[in-house]
């Protein structure tokens, strides 16, 4: 009973993710979208707010890093642009970069508002921050051989199947708990386990979306692979995705960048912004 209720579980996380993407149904690429339409944020008063800084860092590319020019560049960067645009504040709007390190002094003494460069919401950290909500949230996935595609269900698909997974990670505890039937095959780093996808050494390989993107629009996949079934969104194994952190103090300020989110998901800029630095959609 345990293991059906686990697959009931996952059937259920997999429907809730492709709802939440936009086309589901039509070819890819796929965009998340994460704001229910009917639900309508107010629009945030921003007269008396004199300045709205965003800190962020240059080392997590495609989210922030320096470009050629040295220019700071990435999602985030235009993710918070478009956030100052739509609330208006284009004019006060400010983004500076600092040392991962440096950013909650920083936002401690005044010296920003809010911190857009990963910091994930969790019980630990919501001690510290007030956040906005999730505006990018990283499904897993499988991948396999180009010529051996699978579509959903995948679970009797898998039966018995060799699946790659980095060992001891959040990836491997889920594979675990939701394919139980599948032969996990544990590797220490991604290049062994793509590696062997390649080769035909495994079926499949189970792990980050995002970084599975990555590596098949690269050079090292070479066309070989493609994404199968999915996405899986799991915040139990996964975490809640992607937030915009505020002082603990200060929940009225993320409560407004709710709102300019939510307005730029709905205008269709937040897709630009997402194909545009994720040509490989991992939704």
């Amino acid at each position: 009973m345990a293991f059906q209720w686990r697959s009931h579980v996952l059937a259920a996380a997999l429907i809730a993710a492709l709802s939440w993407v936009s086309g589901a149904g039509a070819a890819e690429p796929q965009v998340p979208v994460l704001w229910d339409a009917k639900e309508r944020l107010p629009k945030p008063d921003l007269a008396a707010l004199p300045r709205l800084r965003f800190l962020t860092t240059t080392d997590f590319p495609p989210f922030n890093f320096l470009d050629g020019a040295g220019k700071l560049s990435g999602f985030h960067i235009d993710l918070a642009r478009a956030i100052c645009a739509e609330l208006g504040i284009v004019d006060k709007c400010q983004i500076q970069a600092l040392p991962w390190a440096e950013l909650q002094g920083a936002l401690e003494r005044g010296e920003g508002e809010a911190v857009i460069a990963g910091i994930a919401p969790t019980s630990q950290s919501r001690q510290t921050y007030a956040f906005s909500r999730a505006y990018l949230q990283f499904p897993a996935r499988f991948i396999t051989a180009r010529n051996k595609a699978l579509a959903e269900p995948l679970f009797d698909k898998l039966h018995g199947k060799r699946v790659g997974v980095i060992s001891g990670s959040a990836h491997e505890r889920m594979l675990r708990d939701y394919f139980g039937t599948v032969q996990v095959v544990p590797f220490d780093k991604p290049e062994a386990l793509y590696g062997d996808l390649k080769a035909g050494k495994i079926d499949a390989a189970f792990g980050d979306g995002m970084r599975f993107a990555f590596w098949l629009g690269g050079s090292d996949a070479a066309g070989c692979c493609r994404f199968a079934g999915g996405p899986y969104l799991a915040p139990e194994y996964l975490g809640t995705g992607m937030a915009i952190a505020t002082r603990a103090d200060n929940p009225a300020l993320a409560a407004a960048l709710d709102y300019a989110l939510q307005e730029i998901s709905m205008k269709g800029t937040f897709a630009e912004f997402y194909l545009r630095y994720f040509p490989v959609s991992f939704f």
